[in-house]
């Protein structure tokens, strides 16, 4: 079967069908309710819009599914408006009771985030501030075009070294498929609802070419 498959920035209309991939990706269905694990989706995807200063997004036969952001450390900025748009999405999420619960949940995510990168033995002027595509579209080749049009971005803009966060919820593989290296790790058990496991946290970071 033939799809229509296009490569191109993030639009606003994008953002129902990309909370949609990232509540999927990551199962926020598991451990909340349908309503919450959309306004997670949301509260995620808003976080990371203003953390950006690069994005392209997948599309097939016209529906959004996948995504990728690169942040230029000395040149990101962040608009207001992404910025009000995240504050709105986190207090709708934070105007119920099970949504102040999983986002103590995510607030713990960061803290372990931002102690790995502390060990790294360098400060990196680029970042892949995030990435998905979702499960069904995965095999289309469409990871690797996304994360070529990061890496050819960063490349544009005189980066030398980029790094990104992931964890065993990801298809972590892929990076290293991609040549990066992995630089820092910390297993630590979360609690996902009624649920706990052990989940593992990575920092891995690319040298680009000239």
């Amino acid at each position: 079967m033939e799809y229509q498959i296009d490569i191109r920035p993030f639009q606003p209309e994008d953002q129902e069908a990309l909370a949609g991939v990232i509540r999927r990706t990551w199962q926020y269905d598991r451990f909340c309710g349908p309503k919450t694990a959309q306004r997670l989706g949301r509260v995620y995807l808003r976080q990371c819009l203003t953390q950006q200063t690069f994005t392209r997004v997948a599309v097939v036969d016209g529906v959004p599914v996948g995504i990728i952001m690169g942040k230029n450390e000395r040149t990101h900025r962040c608009p207001w408006s992404l910025r009000w748009r995240a504050a709105r999405a986190v207090l709708a999420l934070l105007a119920t009771r099970e949504g102040r619960k999983v986002a103590r949940l995510f607030s713990g995510v960061e803290r372990i985030n931002q102690a790995l990168l502390s060990r790294c033995p360098q400060s990196y002027p680029g970042q892949v501030a995030f990435f998905a595509v979702d499960q069904p579209r995965r095999g289309m080749g469409l990871g690797k075009r996304l994360f070529q049009a990061v890496m050819d971005n960063m490349r544009q803009e005189g980066i030398g070294t980029v790094f990104l966060f992931t964890d065993t919820s990801c298809n972590y593989g892929f990076y290293e498929h991609q040549g990066m290296v992995r630089r820092a790790e910390q297993t630590q058990r979360i609690w996902l609802g009624q649920e706990s496991g052990e989940m593992t946290f990575f920092v891995y970071d690319y040298t680009l070419a000239g």
